[in-house]
C-alpha cells in the first residue's frame, strides 16, 4: 500500500517570465520601432517619465552634427499609424505581423547569412540554399522535398534523408517557425521552443497538430469535448497558440530603412578601441518618484501599482538590452581590431558561436542582437552582422574570412587590364598564389554578391 510522503528535490528549469519575454522582444527591435514602443508606454503609463538626454560624444564635428540633426528632427516622431503589435492573432481572429525588419534585407538573405554562420556541413550548405530558395515571404516552404532533391546535382547524389535533416536545421533558424510546410507545423515549431513545463503547452501542441479547424470556427465547446479538457486548461493552451506568429517570414522584409541611427559608437582613445552605447538613439526612462511614494503603504490603487510594476520591468528590460548590446559589441571590436585599423582585407573570420561562447549566451540571442543594430566606427556605420563571416583555409594555417576574400577579389578586379578582364578561374589561381584555397564557384558566388559582372560582360562593357 502506498503511503503519502514528502520529498525535497533540487533541479533547474528555464521559465519564460513576462519580464524575460519583454526583454527578448525589445532586444530584437531596431531603434525606430523601439522608440515607438517607448513613446506608447510613456503615453499610457503615468508611472514612467523620460530623463533628459545627455550630450552626444564628440567623435567628430561631422558626426556630432549628423546625430544632433537626427536627435532634433526624428527622435520623437511617433509612428503610431504604423505600429504593429507583436505576434499571433488579434481579438478578431486575424493574423498580425511582428515589427518588420527595416534593414533592406530579404528573408532569404537573412536565412543564408545564418546558414553561413551556423554549423552546416558543406553538403548541407548546398541543400540549405536550395531549401531557402523555396521559402516564400511568409516563411513557408512551398516546394516538396522530392522537388528540392531533384534540383540538386551533387556527387554522390543527395538523399531524401539528407534533405530532411537539413530542413530540420533550417527550421531552427531565426525567425522561429520558418521553413514550415503548413500552419500546423509552423505553430508547433514555435511552441516547441517553450519550456516543456509551461502550463497548457502539451495541449497547445495537440490543438496545433489536429484541431486548428475548430479554433478557426471558434467552436470551443466541441474543442473541449474532443480533447476532454477543462475550460481553464483550454484557455491556457489557446493563449499560447495566439502568442505564435502564423507568418514568421514577415518579421524580415525588404522595406528600406528610413534612417540608420547607430546603437553604439566605437572610438580609439589612447591607442585603445572603446565602445560606448549611443546616448541619443533610445531615451532614458525612470519611475516617477512622486507617484511611487504616494503608493507606499497603501492597499488601494491596484491599477497604479500594476503600472508601477510594468514601468520597472520596462526600465530593467532596456537595461538588459543595453548590457547585452555592449557585451556583443565589445566582443566584436576586440576580435576585429585589424579591420578597424586596416580595412576589409584584414577582417577576421568570425561566426555566431565565437561571440556566444565568449559572453556566455545562446547563438540565437547573438543573432537577434546583431540584426538591425548598427555600429559607428571611424571607417563608417556598419550593421553588427557585417563583422561576421565564414572561415576559408589558407596555406599559412591562419584562416581567412569570406569578407577578406571578397575584398581581395574586388581589389584584383579593380586592378585588372580592362581589355583582358580576369576570369573567375584566373582569380582563383591568383588567390591560390597568395595561399588562399577557394573554389572557382565560390569566387563566382562572391563576385555576384558584390554585383560585379562576369569577365565576358566586363569585356563587352569596355568595348562599348
Amino acid at each position: 500500500m502506498l503511503k503519502p510522503s514528502l520529498q525535497l528535490k533540487l533541479g533547474q528549469s528555464l521559465t519564460m517570465t513576462p519580464q524575460l519575454q519583454q526583454a527578448i522582444r525589445l532586444l530584437q527591435l531596431p531603434i525606430l520601432d523601439l522608440n515607438a514602443q517607448i513613446q506608447e508606454a510613456l503615453e499610457e503609463n503615468i508611472m514612467l517619465e523620460m530623463e533628459d538626454l545627455p550630450d552626444v560624444p564628440s567623435t567628430s564635428a561631422e558626426t556630432t552634427a549628423e546625430v544632433e540633426t537626427i536627435r532634433a528632427d526624428e527622435l520623437w516622431q511617433s509612428r503610431s499609424a504604423e505600429r504593429i503589435q507583436d505576434g499571433g492573432w488579434n481579438g478578431e481572429g486575424r493574423p498580425m505581423s511582428e515589427f518588420a525588419d527595416e534593414s533592406g534585407e530579404t528573408l532569404q538573405d537573412h536565412l543564408l547569412w545564418q546558414i553561413e554562420m551556423e554549423h552546416f556541413e558543406p553538403r548541407q550548405v548546398l541543400i540549405g540554399e536550395a531549401i531557402v530558395d523555396s521559402i516564400n515571404d511568409d516563411g513557408y516552404l512551398e516546394a516538396e522535398l522530392d522537388e528540392i532533391l531533384d534540383s540538386l546535382d551533387e556527387d554522390p547524389k543527395v538523399t531524401e534523408k539528407e534533405v530532411e535533416k537539413t530542413l530540420t536545421k533550417v527550421q531552427r533558424l531565426d525567425p522561429i517557425g520558418v521553413g514550415a510546410r503548413s500552419l500546423s507545423e509552423c505553430l508547433i515549431l514555435q511552441l516547441s521552443q517553450l519550456d516543456w513545463k509551461t502550463p497548457g503547452l502539451q495541449l497547445a501542441i495537440e490543438i496545433a497538430g489536429d484541431h486548428l479547424d475548430l479554433v478557426a470556427t471558434r467552436d470551443y465547446g466541441e474543442l473541449r469535448r474532443s480533447l476532454r479538457t477543462s475550460e481553464d486548461d483550454l484557455h491556457d493552451a489557446l493563449a499560447l497558440i495566439r502568442g505564435c506568429n502564423p507568418r514568421p517570414g514577415l518579421a524580415v522584409s525588404s522595406t528600406a530603412a528610413e534612417y540608420v541611427i547607430p546603437d553604439v559608437f566605437v572610438r580609439k582613445v589612447d591607442d585603445r578601441w572603446q565602445v560606448e552605447i549611443s546616448p541619443t538613439g533610445v531615451p532614458r526612462l525612470s519611475v516617477n518618484q512622486q507617484y511611487a511614494r504616494l503608493l507606499r503603504g497603501s492597499g488601494e490603487h491596484a491599477v497604479l501599482k500594476t503600472q508601477l510594476q510594468e514601468a520597472r520591468w520596462l526600465i530593467r528590460s532596456l537595461e538588459i538590452r543595453n548590457e547585452t548590446m555592449m557585451k556583443v559589441a565589445s566582443s566584436i571590436v576586440s576580435r576585429q581590431t585589424d579591420f578597424l585599423e586596416h580595412g576589409d582585407e584584414a577582417m577576421r573570420p568570425m561566426v555566431l558561436r565565437d561571440i556566444a561562447e565568449e559572453i556566455g549566451m545562446h547563438e540565437s540571442t547573438i543573432s537577434r542582437v546583431t540584426t538591425n543594430k548598427y555600429m559607428h566606427t571611424p571607417r563608417g556605420v556598419f550593421e553588427f552582422k557585417y563583422f561576421f563571416s565564414s572561415h576559408l583555409s589558407s596555406d599559412s594555417g591562419e584562416d581567412q574570412s569570406s569578407t577578406s576574400v571578397r575584398a581581395k577579389i574586388r581589389k584584383l578586379i579593380s586592378a585588372e587590364n580592362p581589355a583582358k578582364p580576369l576570369s573567375d578561374s584566373k582569380i582563383t589561381n591568383l588567390l591560390k598564389e597568395e595561399g588562399i584555397s577557394v573554389a572557382r564557384r565560390t569566387v563566382a558566388k562572391y563576385r555576384e554578391a558584390m554585383n560585379i559582372p562576369s569577365s565576358s560582360e566586363r569585356r563587352v562593357r569596355e568595348a562599348r
